[in-house]
């Protein structure tokens, strides 16, 4: 039920961006996403990168990687999304059946509902985990580490009811419970100890607790409790399984953009210049980063947006309405993830190749220049490296859209190569707040 075009975004109507809200506005969309990033990639092409160089030969290399990790991982090609949802399946433990077994009969759209609910707190919680982190699933006694572990951990703090302010409906996450949540209990639910740390625990805290405070905020995205659910309504209708109900996957990603601009951190904003007389008008821009290279109109020339978490997060919530019965349009539109994994790819495989040799060795932030143009021209390279990848398995765009090129698929070559180079470890040595990868 999920159409693979890639229609983008309509026209903004204050091209300009010479306020605020029209600058935040473009700098909300996948397409300024993708010129932005493909530019960036043109100027490293032809040697005005400070930073890379870019080994078009290698491109060749990592389809045939690629594709060979796809045919291990899916033999008969049935390549679902990239999503959280495969996370909850680690180990081979269908939890989304045991979701559903608890859930009982009801509704499809109050199952979307909590599956949404779960999909969007454990997205959230998806940063980087660190390399000394696992989690001991009791039920299964399967220990996960990284996104695997993150996903399971999730899953059982959310059917233990840790972000529902309702004792007797567990199953949710609404903005009383998740604005209560006490730092400690994520970290018992996260089996966190001095042998056992988790990067950033205390920022992936404080966004939960700021996610609450502004789902209470926008009763008409997120209903009256407050739930990341009730963006179902708003999307699909209240009825939500009419066969006739359909949204497009970019109407997702900008609820998610729009609705949950207040939990990111408050560094990254943008505001129309001041005029005597009037109050600071600064919206924050969540996964948007400065790179002097960046050319744009107005206010939003030197950015670089990325929203790669609340992408992520629209990845992940596809499932939630197809299942209901919610033709999902537009797959297309949203870009490939420019984290770790497959940005990691582009550098072990050499298609990315460093202007100073010891960049490696340094150690950064989200903000740093190399990185937001790292990150860019991941996004550019996934575009060109999907095609490849679909020639060597046979496949149509139709058949293998790009969520299922990252699921097959780049993310897990990437893992690949850093297990086999460094134990599993990426390239790049990146401080996290948990917030952003």
């Amino acid at each position: 039920m999920t159409d693979i075009s890639t229609s983008t975004p309509p026209a903004l109507s204050l091209p300009l961006c010479e306020d605020a809200a029209s600058a935040a506005s473009l700098l909300r969309t996948t397409s300024a996403i993708r010129t932005r990033a493909q530019a960036l990639l043109a100027q490293a092409r032809s040697g005005g990168s400070r930073h890379f160089r870019v080994f078009d030969p290698a491109l060749h290399e990592a389809a045939l990687l690629v594709a060979e990790v796809t045919r291990t991982r899916y033999p008969d090609y049935a390549i679902p999304f990239h999503s959280r949802w495969r996370h909850f399946e680690a180990g081979g433990v269908d939890r989304r059946a045991l979701l559903d077994e608890r859930l009982g009969d009801v509704p499809p759209a109050v199952r979307a509902r909590a599956q949404i609910d779960l999909a969007l707190v454990s997205v959230l919680l998806d940063a980087g985990a660190g390399p000394d982190w696992k989690y001991v699933e009791a039920a299964s006694g399967q220990t996960f580490t990284r996104s695997e572990g993150l996903g399971v951990a999730s899953f059982h703090a959310f059917t233990a009811g840790m972000f529902s302010s309702d004792p007797a409906n567990p199953l949710q996450a609404d903005a009383a419970g998740l604005r209560g949540l006490i730092t400690d209990r994520l970290v018992q639910a996260f089996q966190v100890r001095d042998n056992n740390p988790l990067v950033g625990v205390e920022g992936r805290a404080t966004l939960l607790r700021r996610l609450g405070e502004v789902l209470a905020e926008q009763p008409a995205t997120f209903g009256p409790d407050g739930r990341p659910g009730g963006m179902f309504d708003l999307l699909a209708g209240s009825a939500g399984s009419a066969t006739t109900a359909e949204v497009s996957a970019h109407a997702i990603l900008s609820t998610l953009l729009d609705g949950l601009s207040g939990i990111w951190p408050a560094q990254n904003t943008v505001a129309s210049p001041e005029r005597p007389g009037r109050a600071s008008d600064a919206l924050p821009l969540g996964d948007c980063w400065r790179h002097a290279d960046v050319r744009g109109p107005g206010l939003t020339d030197g950015w670089m947006p990325f929203h790669k978490l609340s992408q992520w997060l629209t990845y992940s919530l596809l499932e939630p309405f197809d299942w209901a019965g919610v033709k999902v349009t537009g797959l297309g539109a949203l870009t490939g993830l420019p984290e770790y994994r497959n940005g990691g790819l582009l550098i072990d495989i050499g298609i990315l190749r460093l202007v100073e040799p010891d960049a490696l060795a340094r150690r950064y932030t989200a903000g740093d220049e190399f990185i937001v143009e790292w990150r860019a021209l991941t996004v550019a390279l996934l575009d060109e490296l999907a095609p490849l990848v679909r020639a060597q398995l046979g496949a149509t765009e139709e058949a293998m859209p790009l969520a299922c090129v990252l699921e097959g698929g780049t993310w897990a070559a990437g893992r690949v190569l850093a297990n086999r180079l460094r134990g599993g470890t990426p390239p790049l040595n990146i401080e996290s707040d948990g917030t952003i990868f």
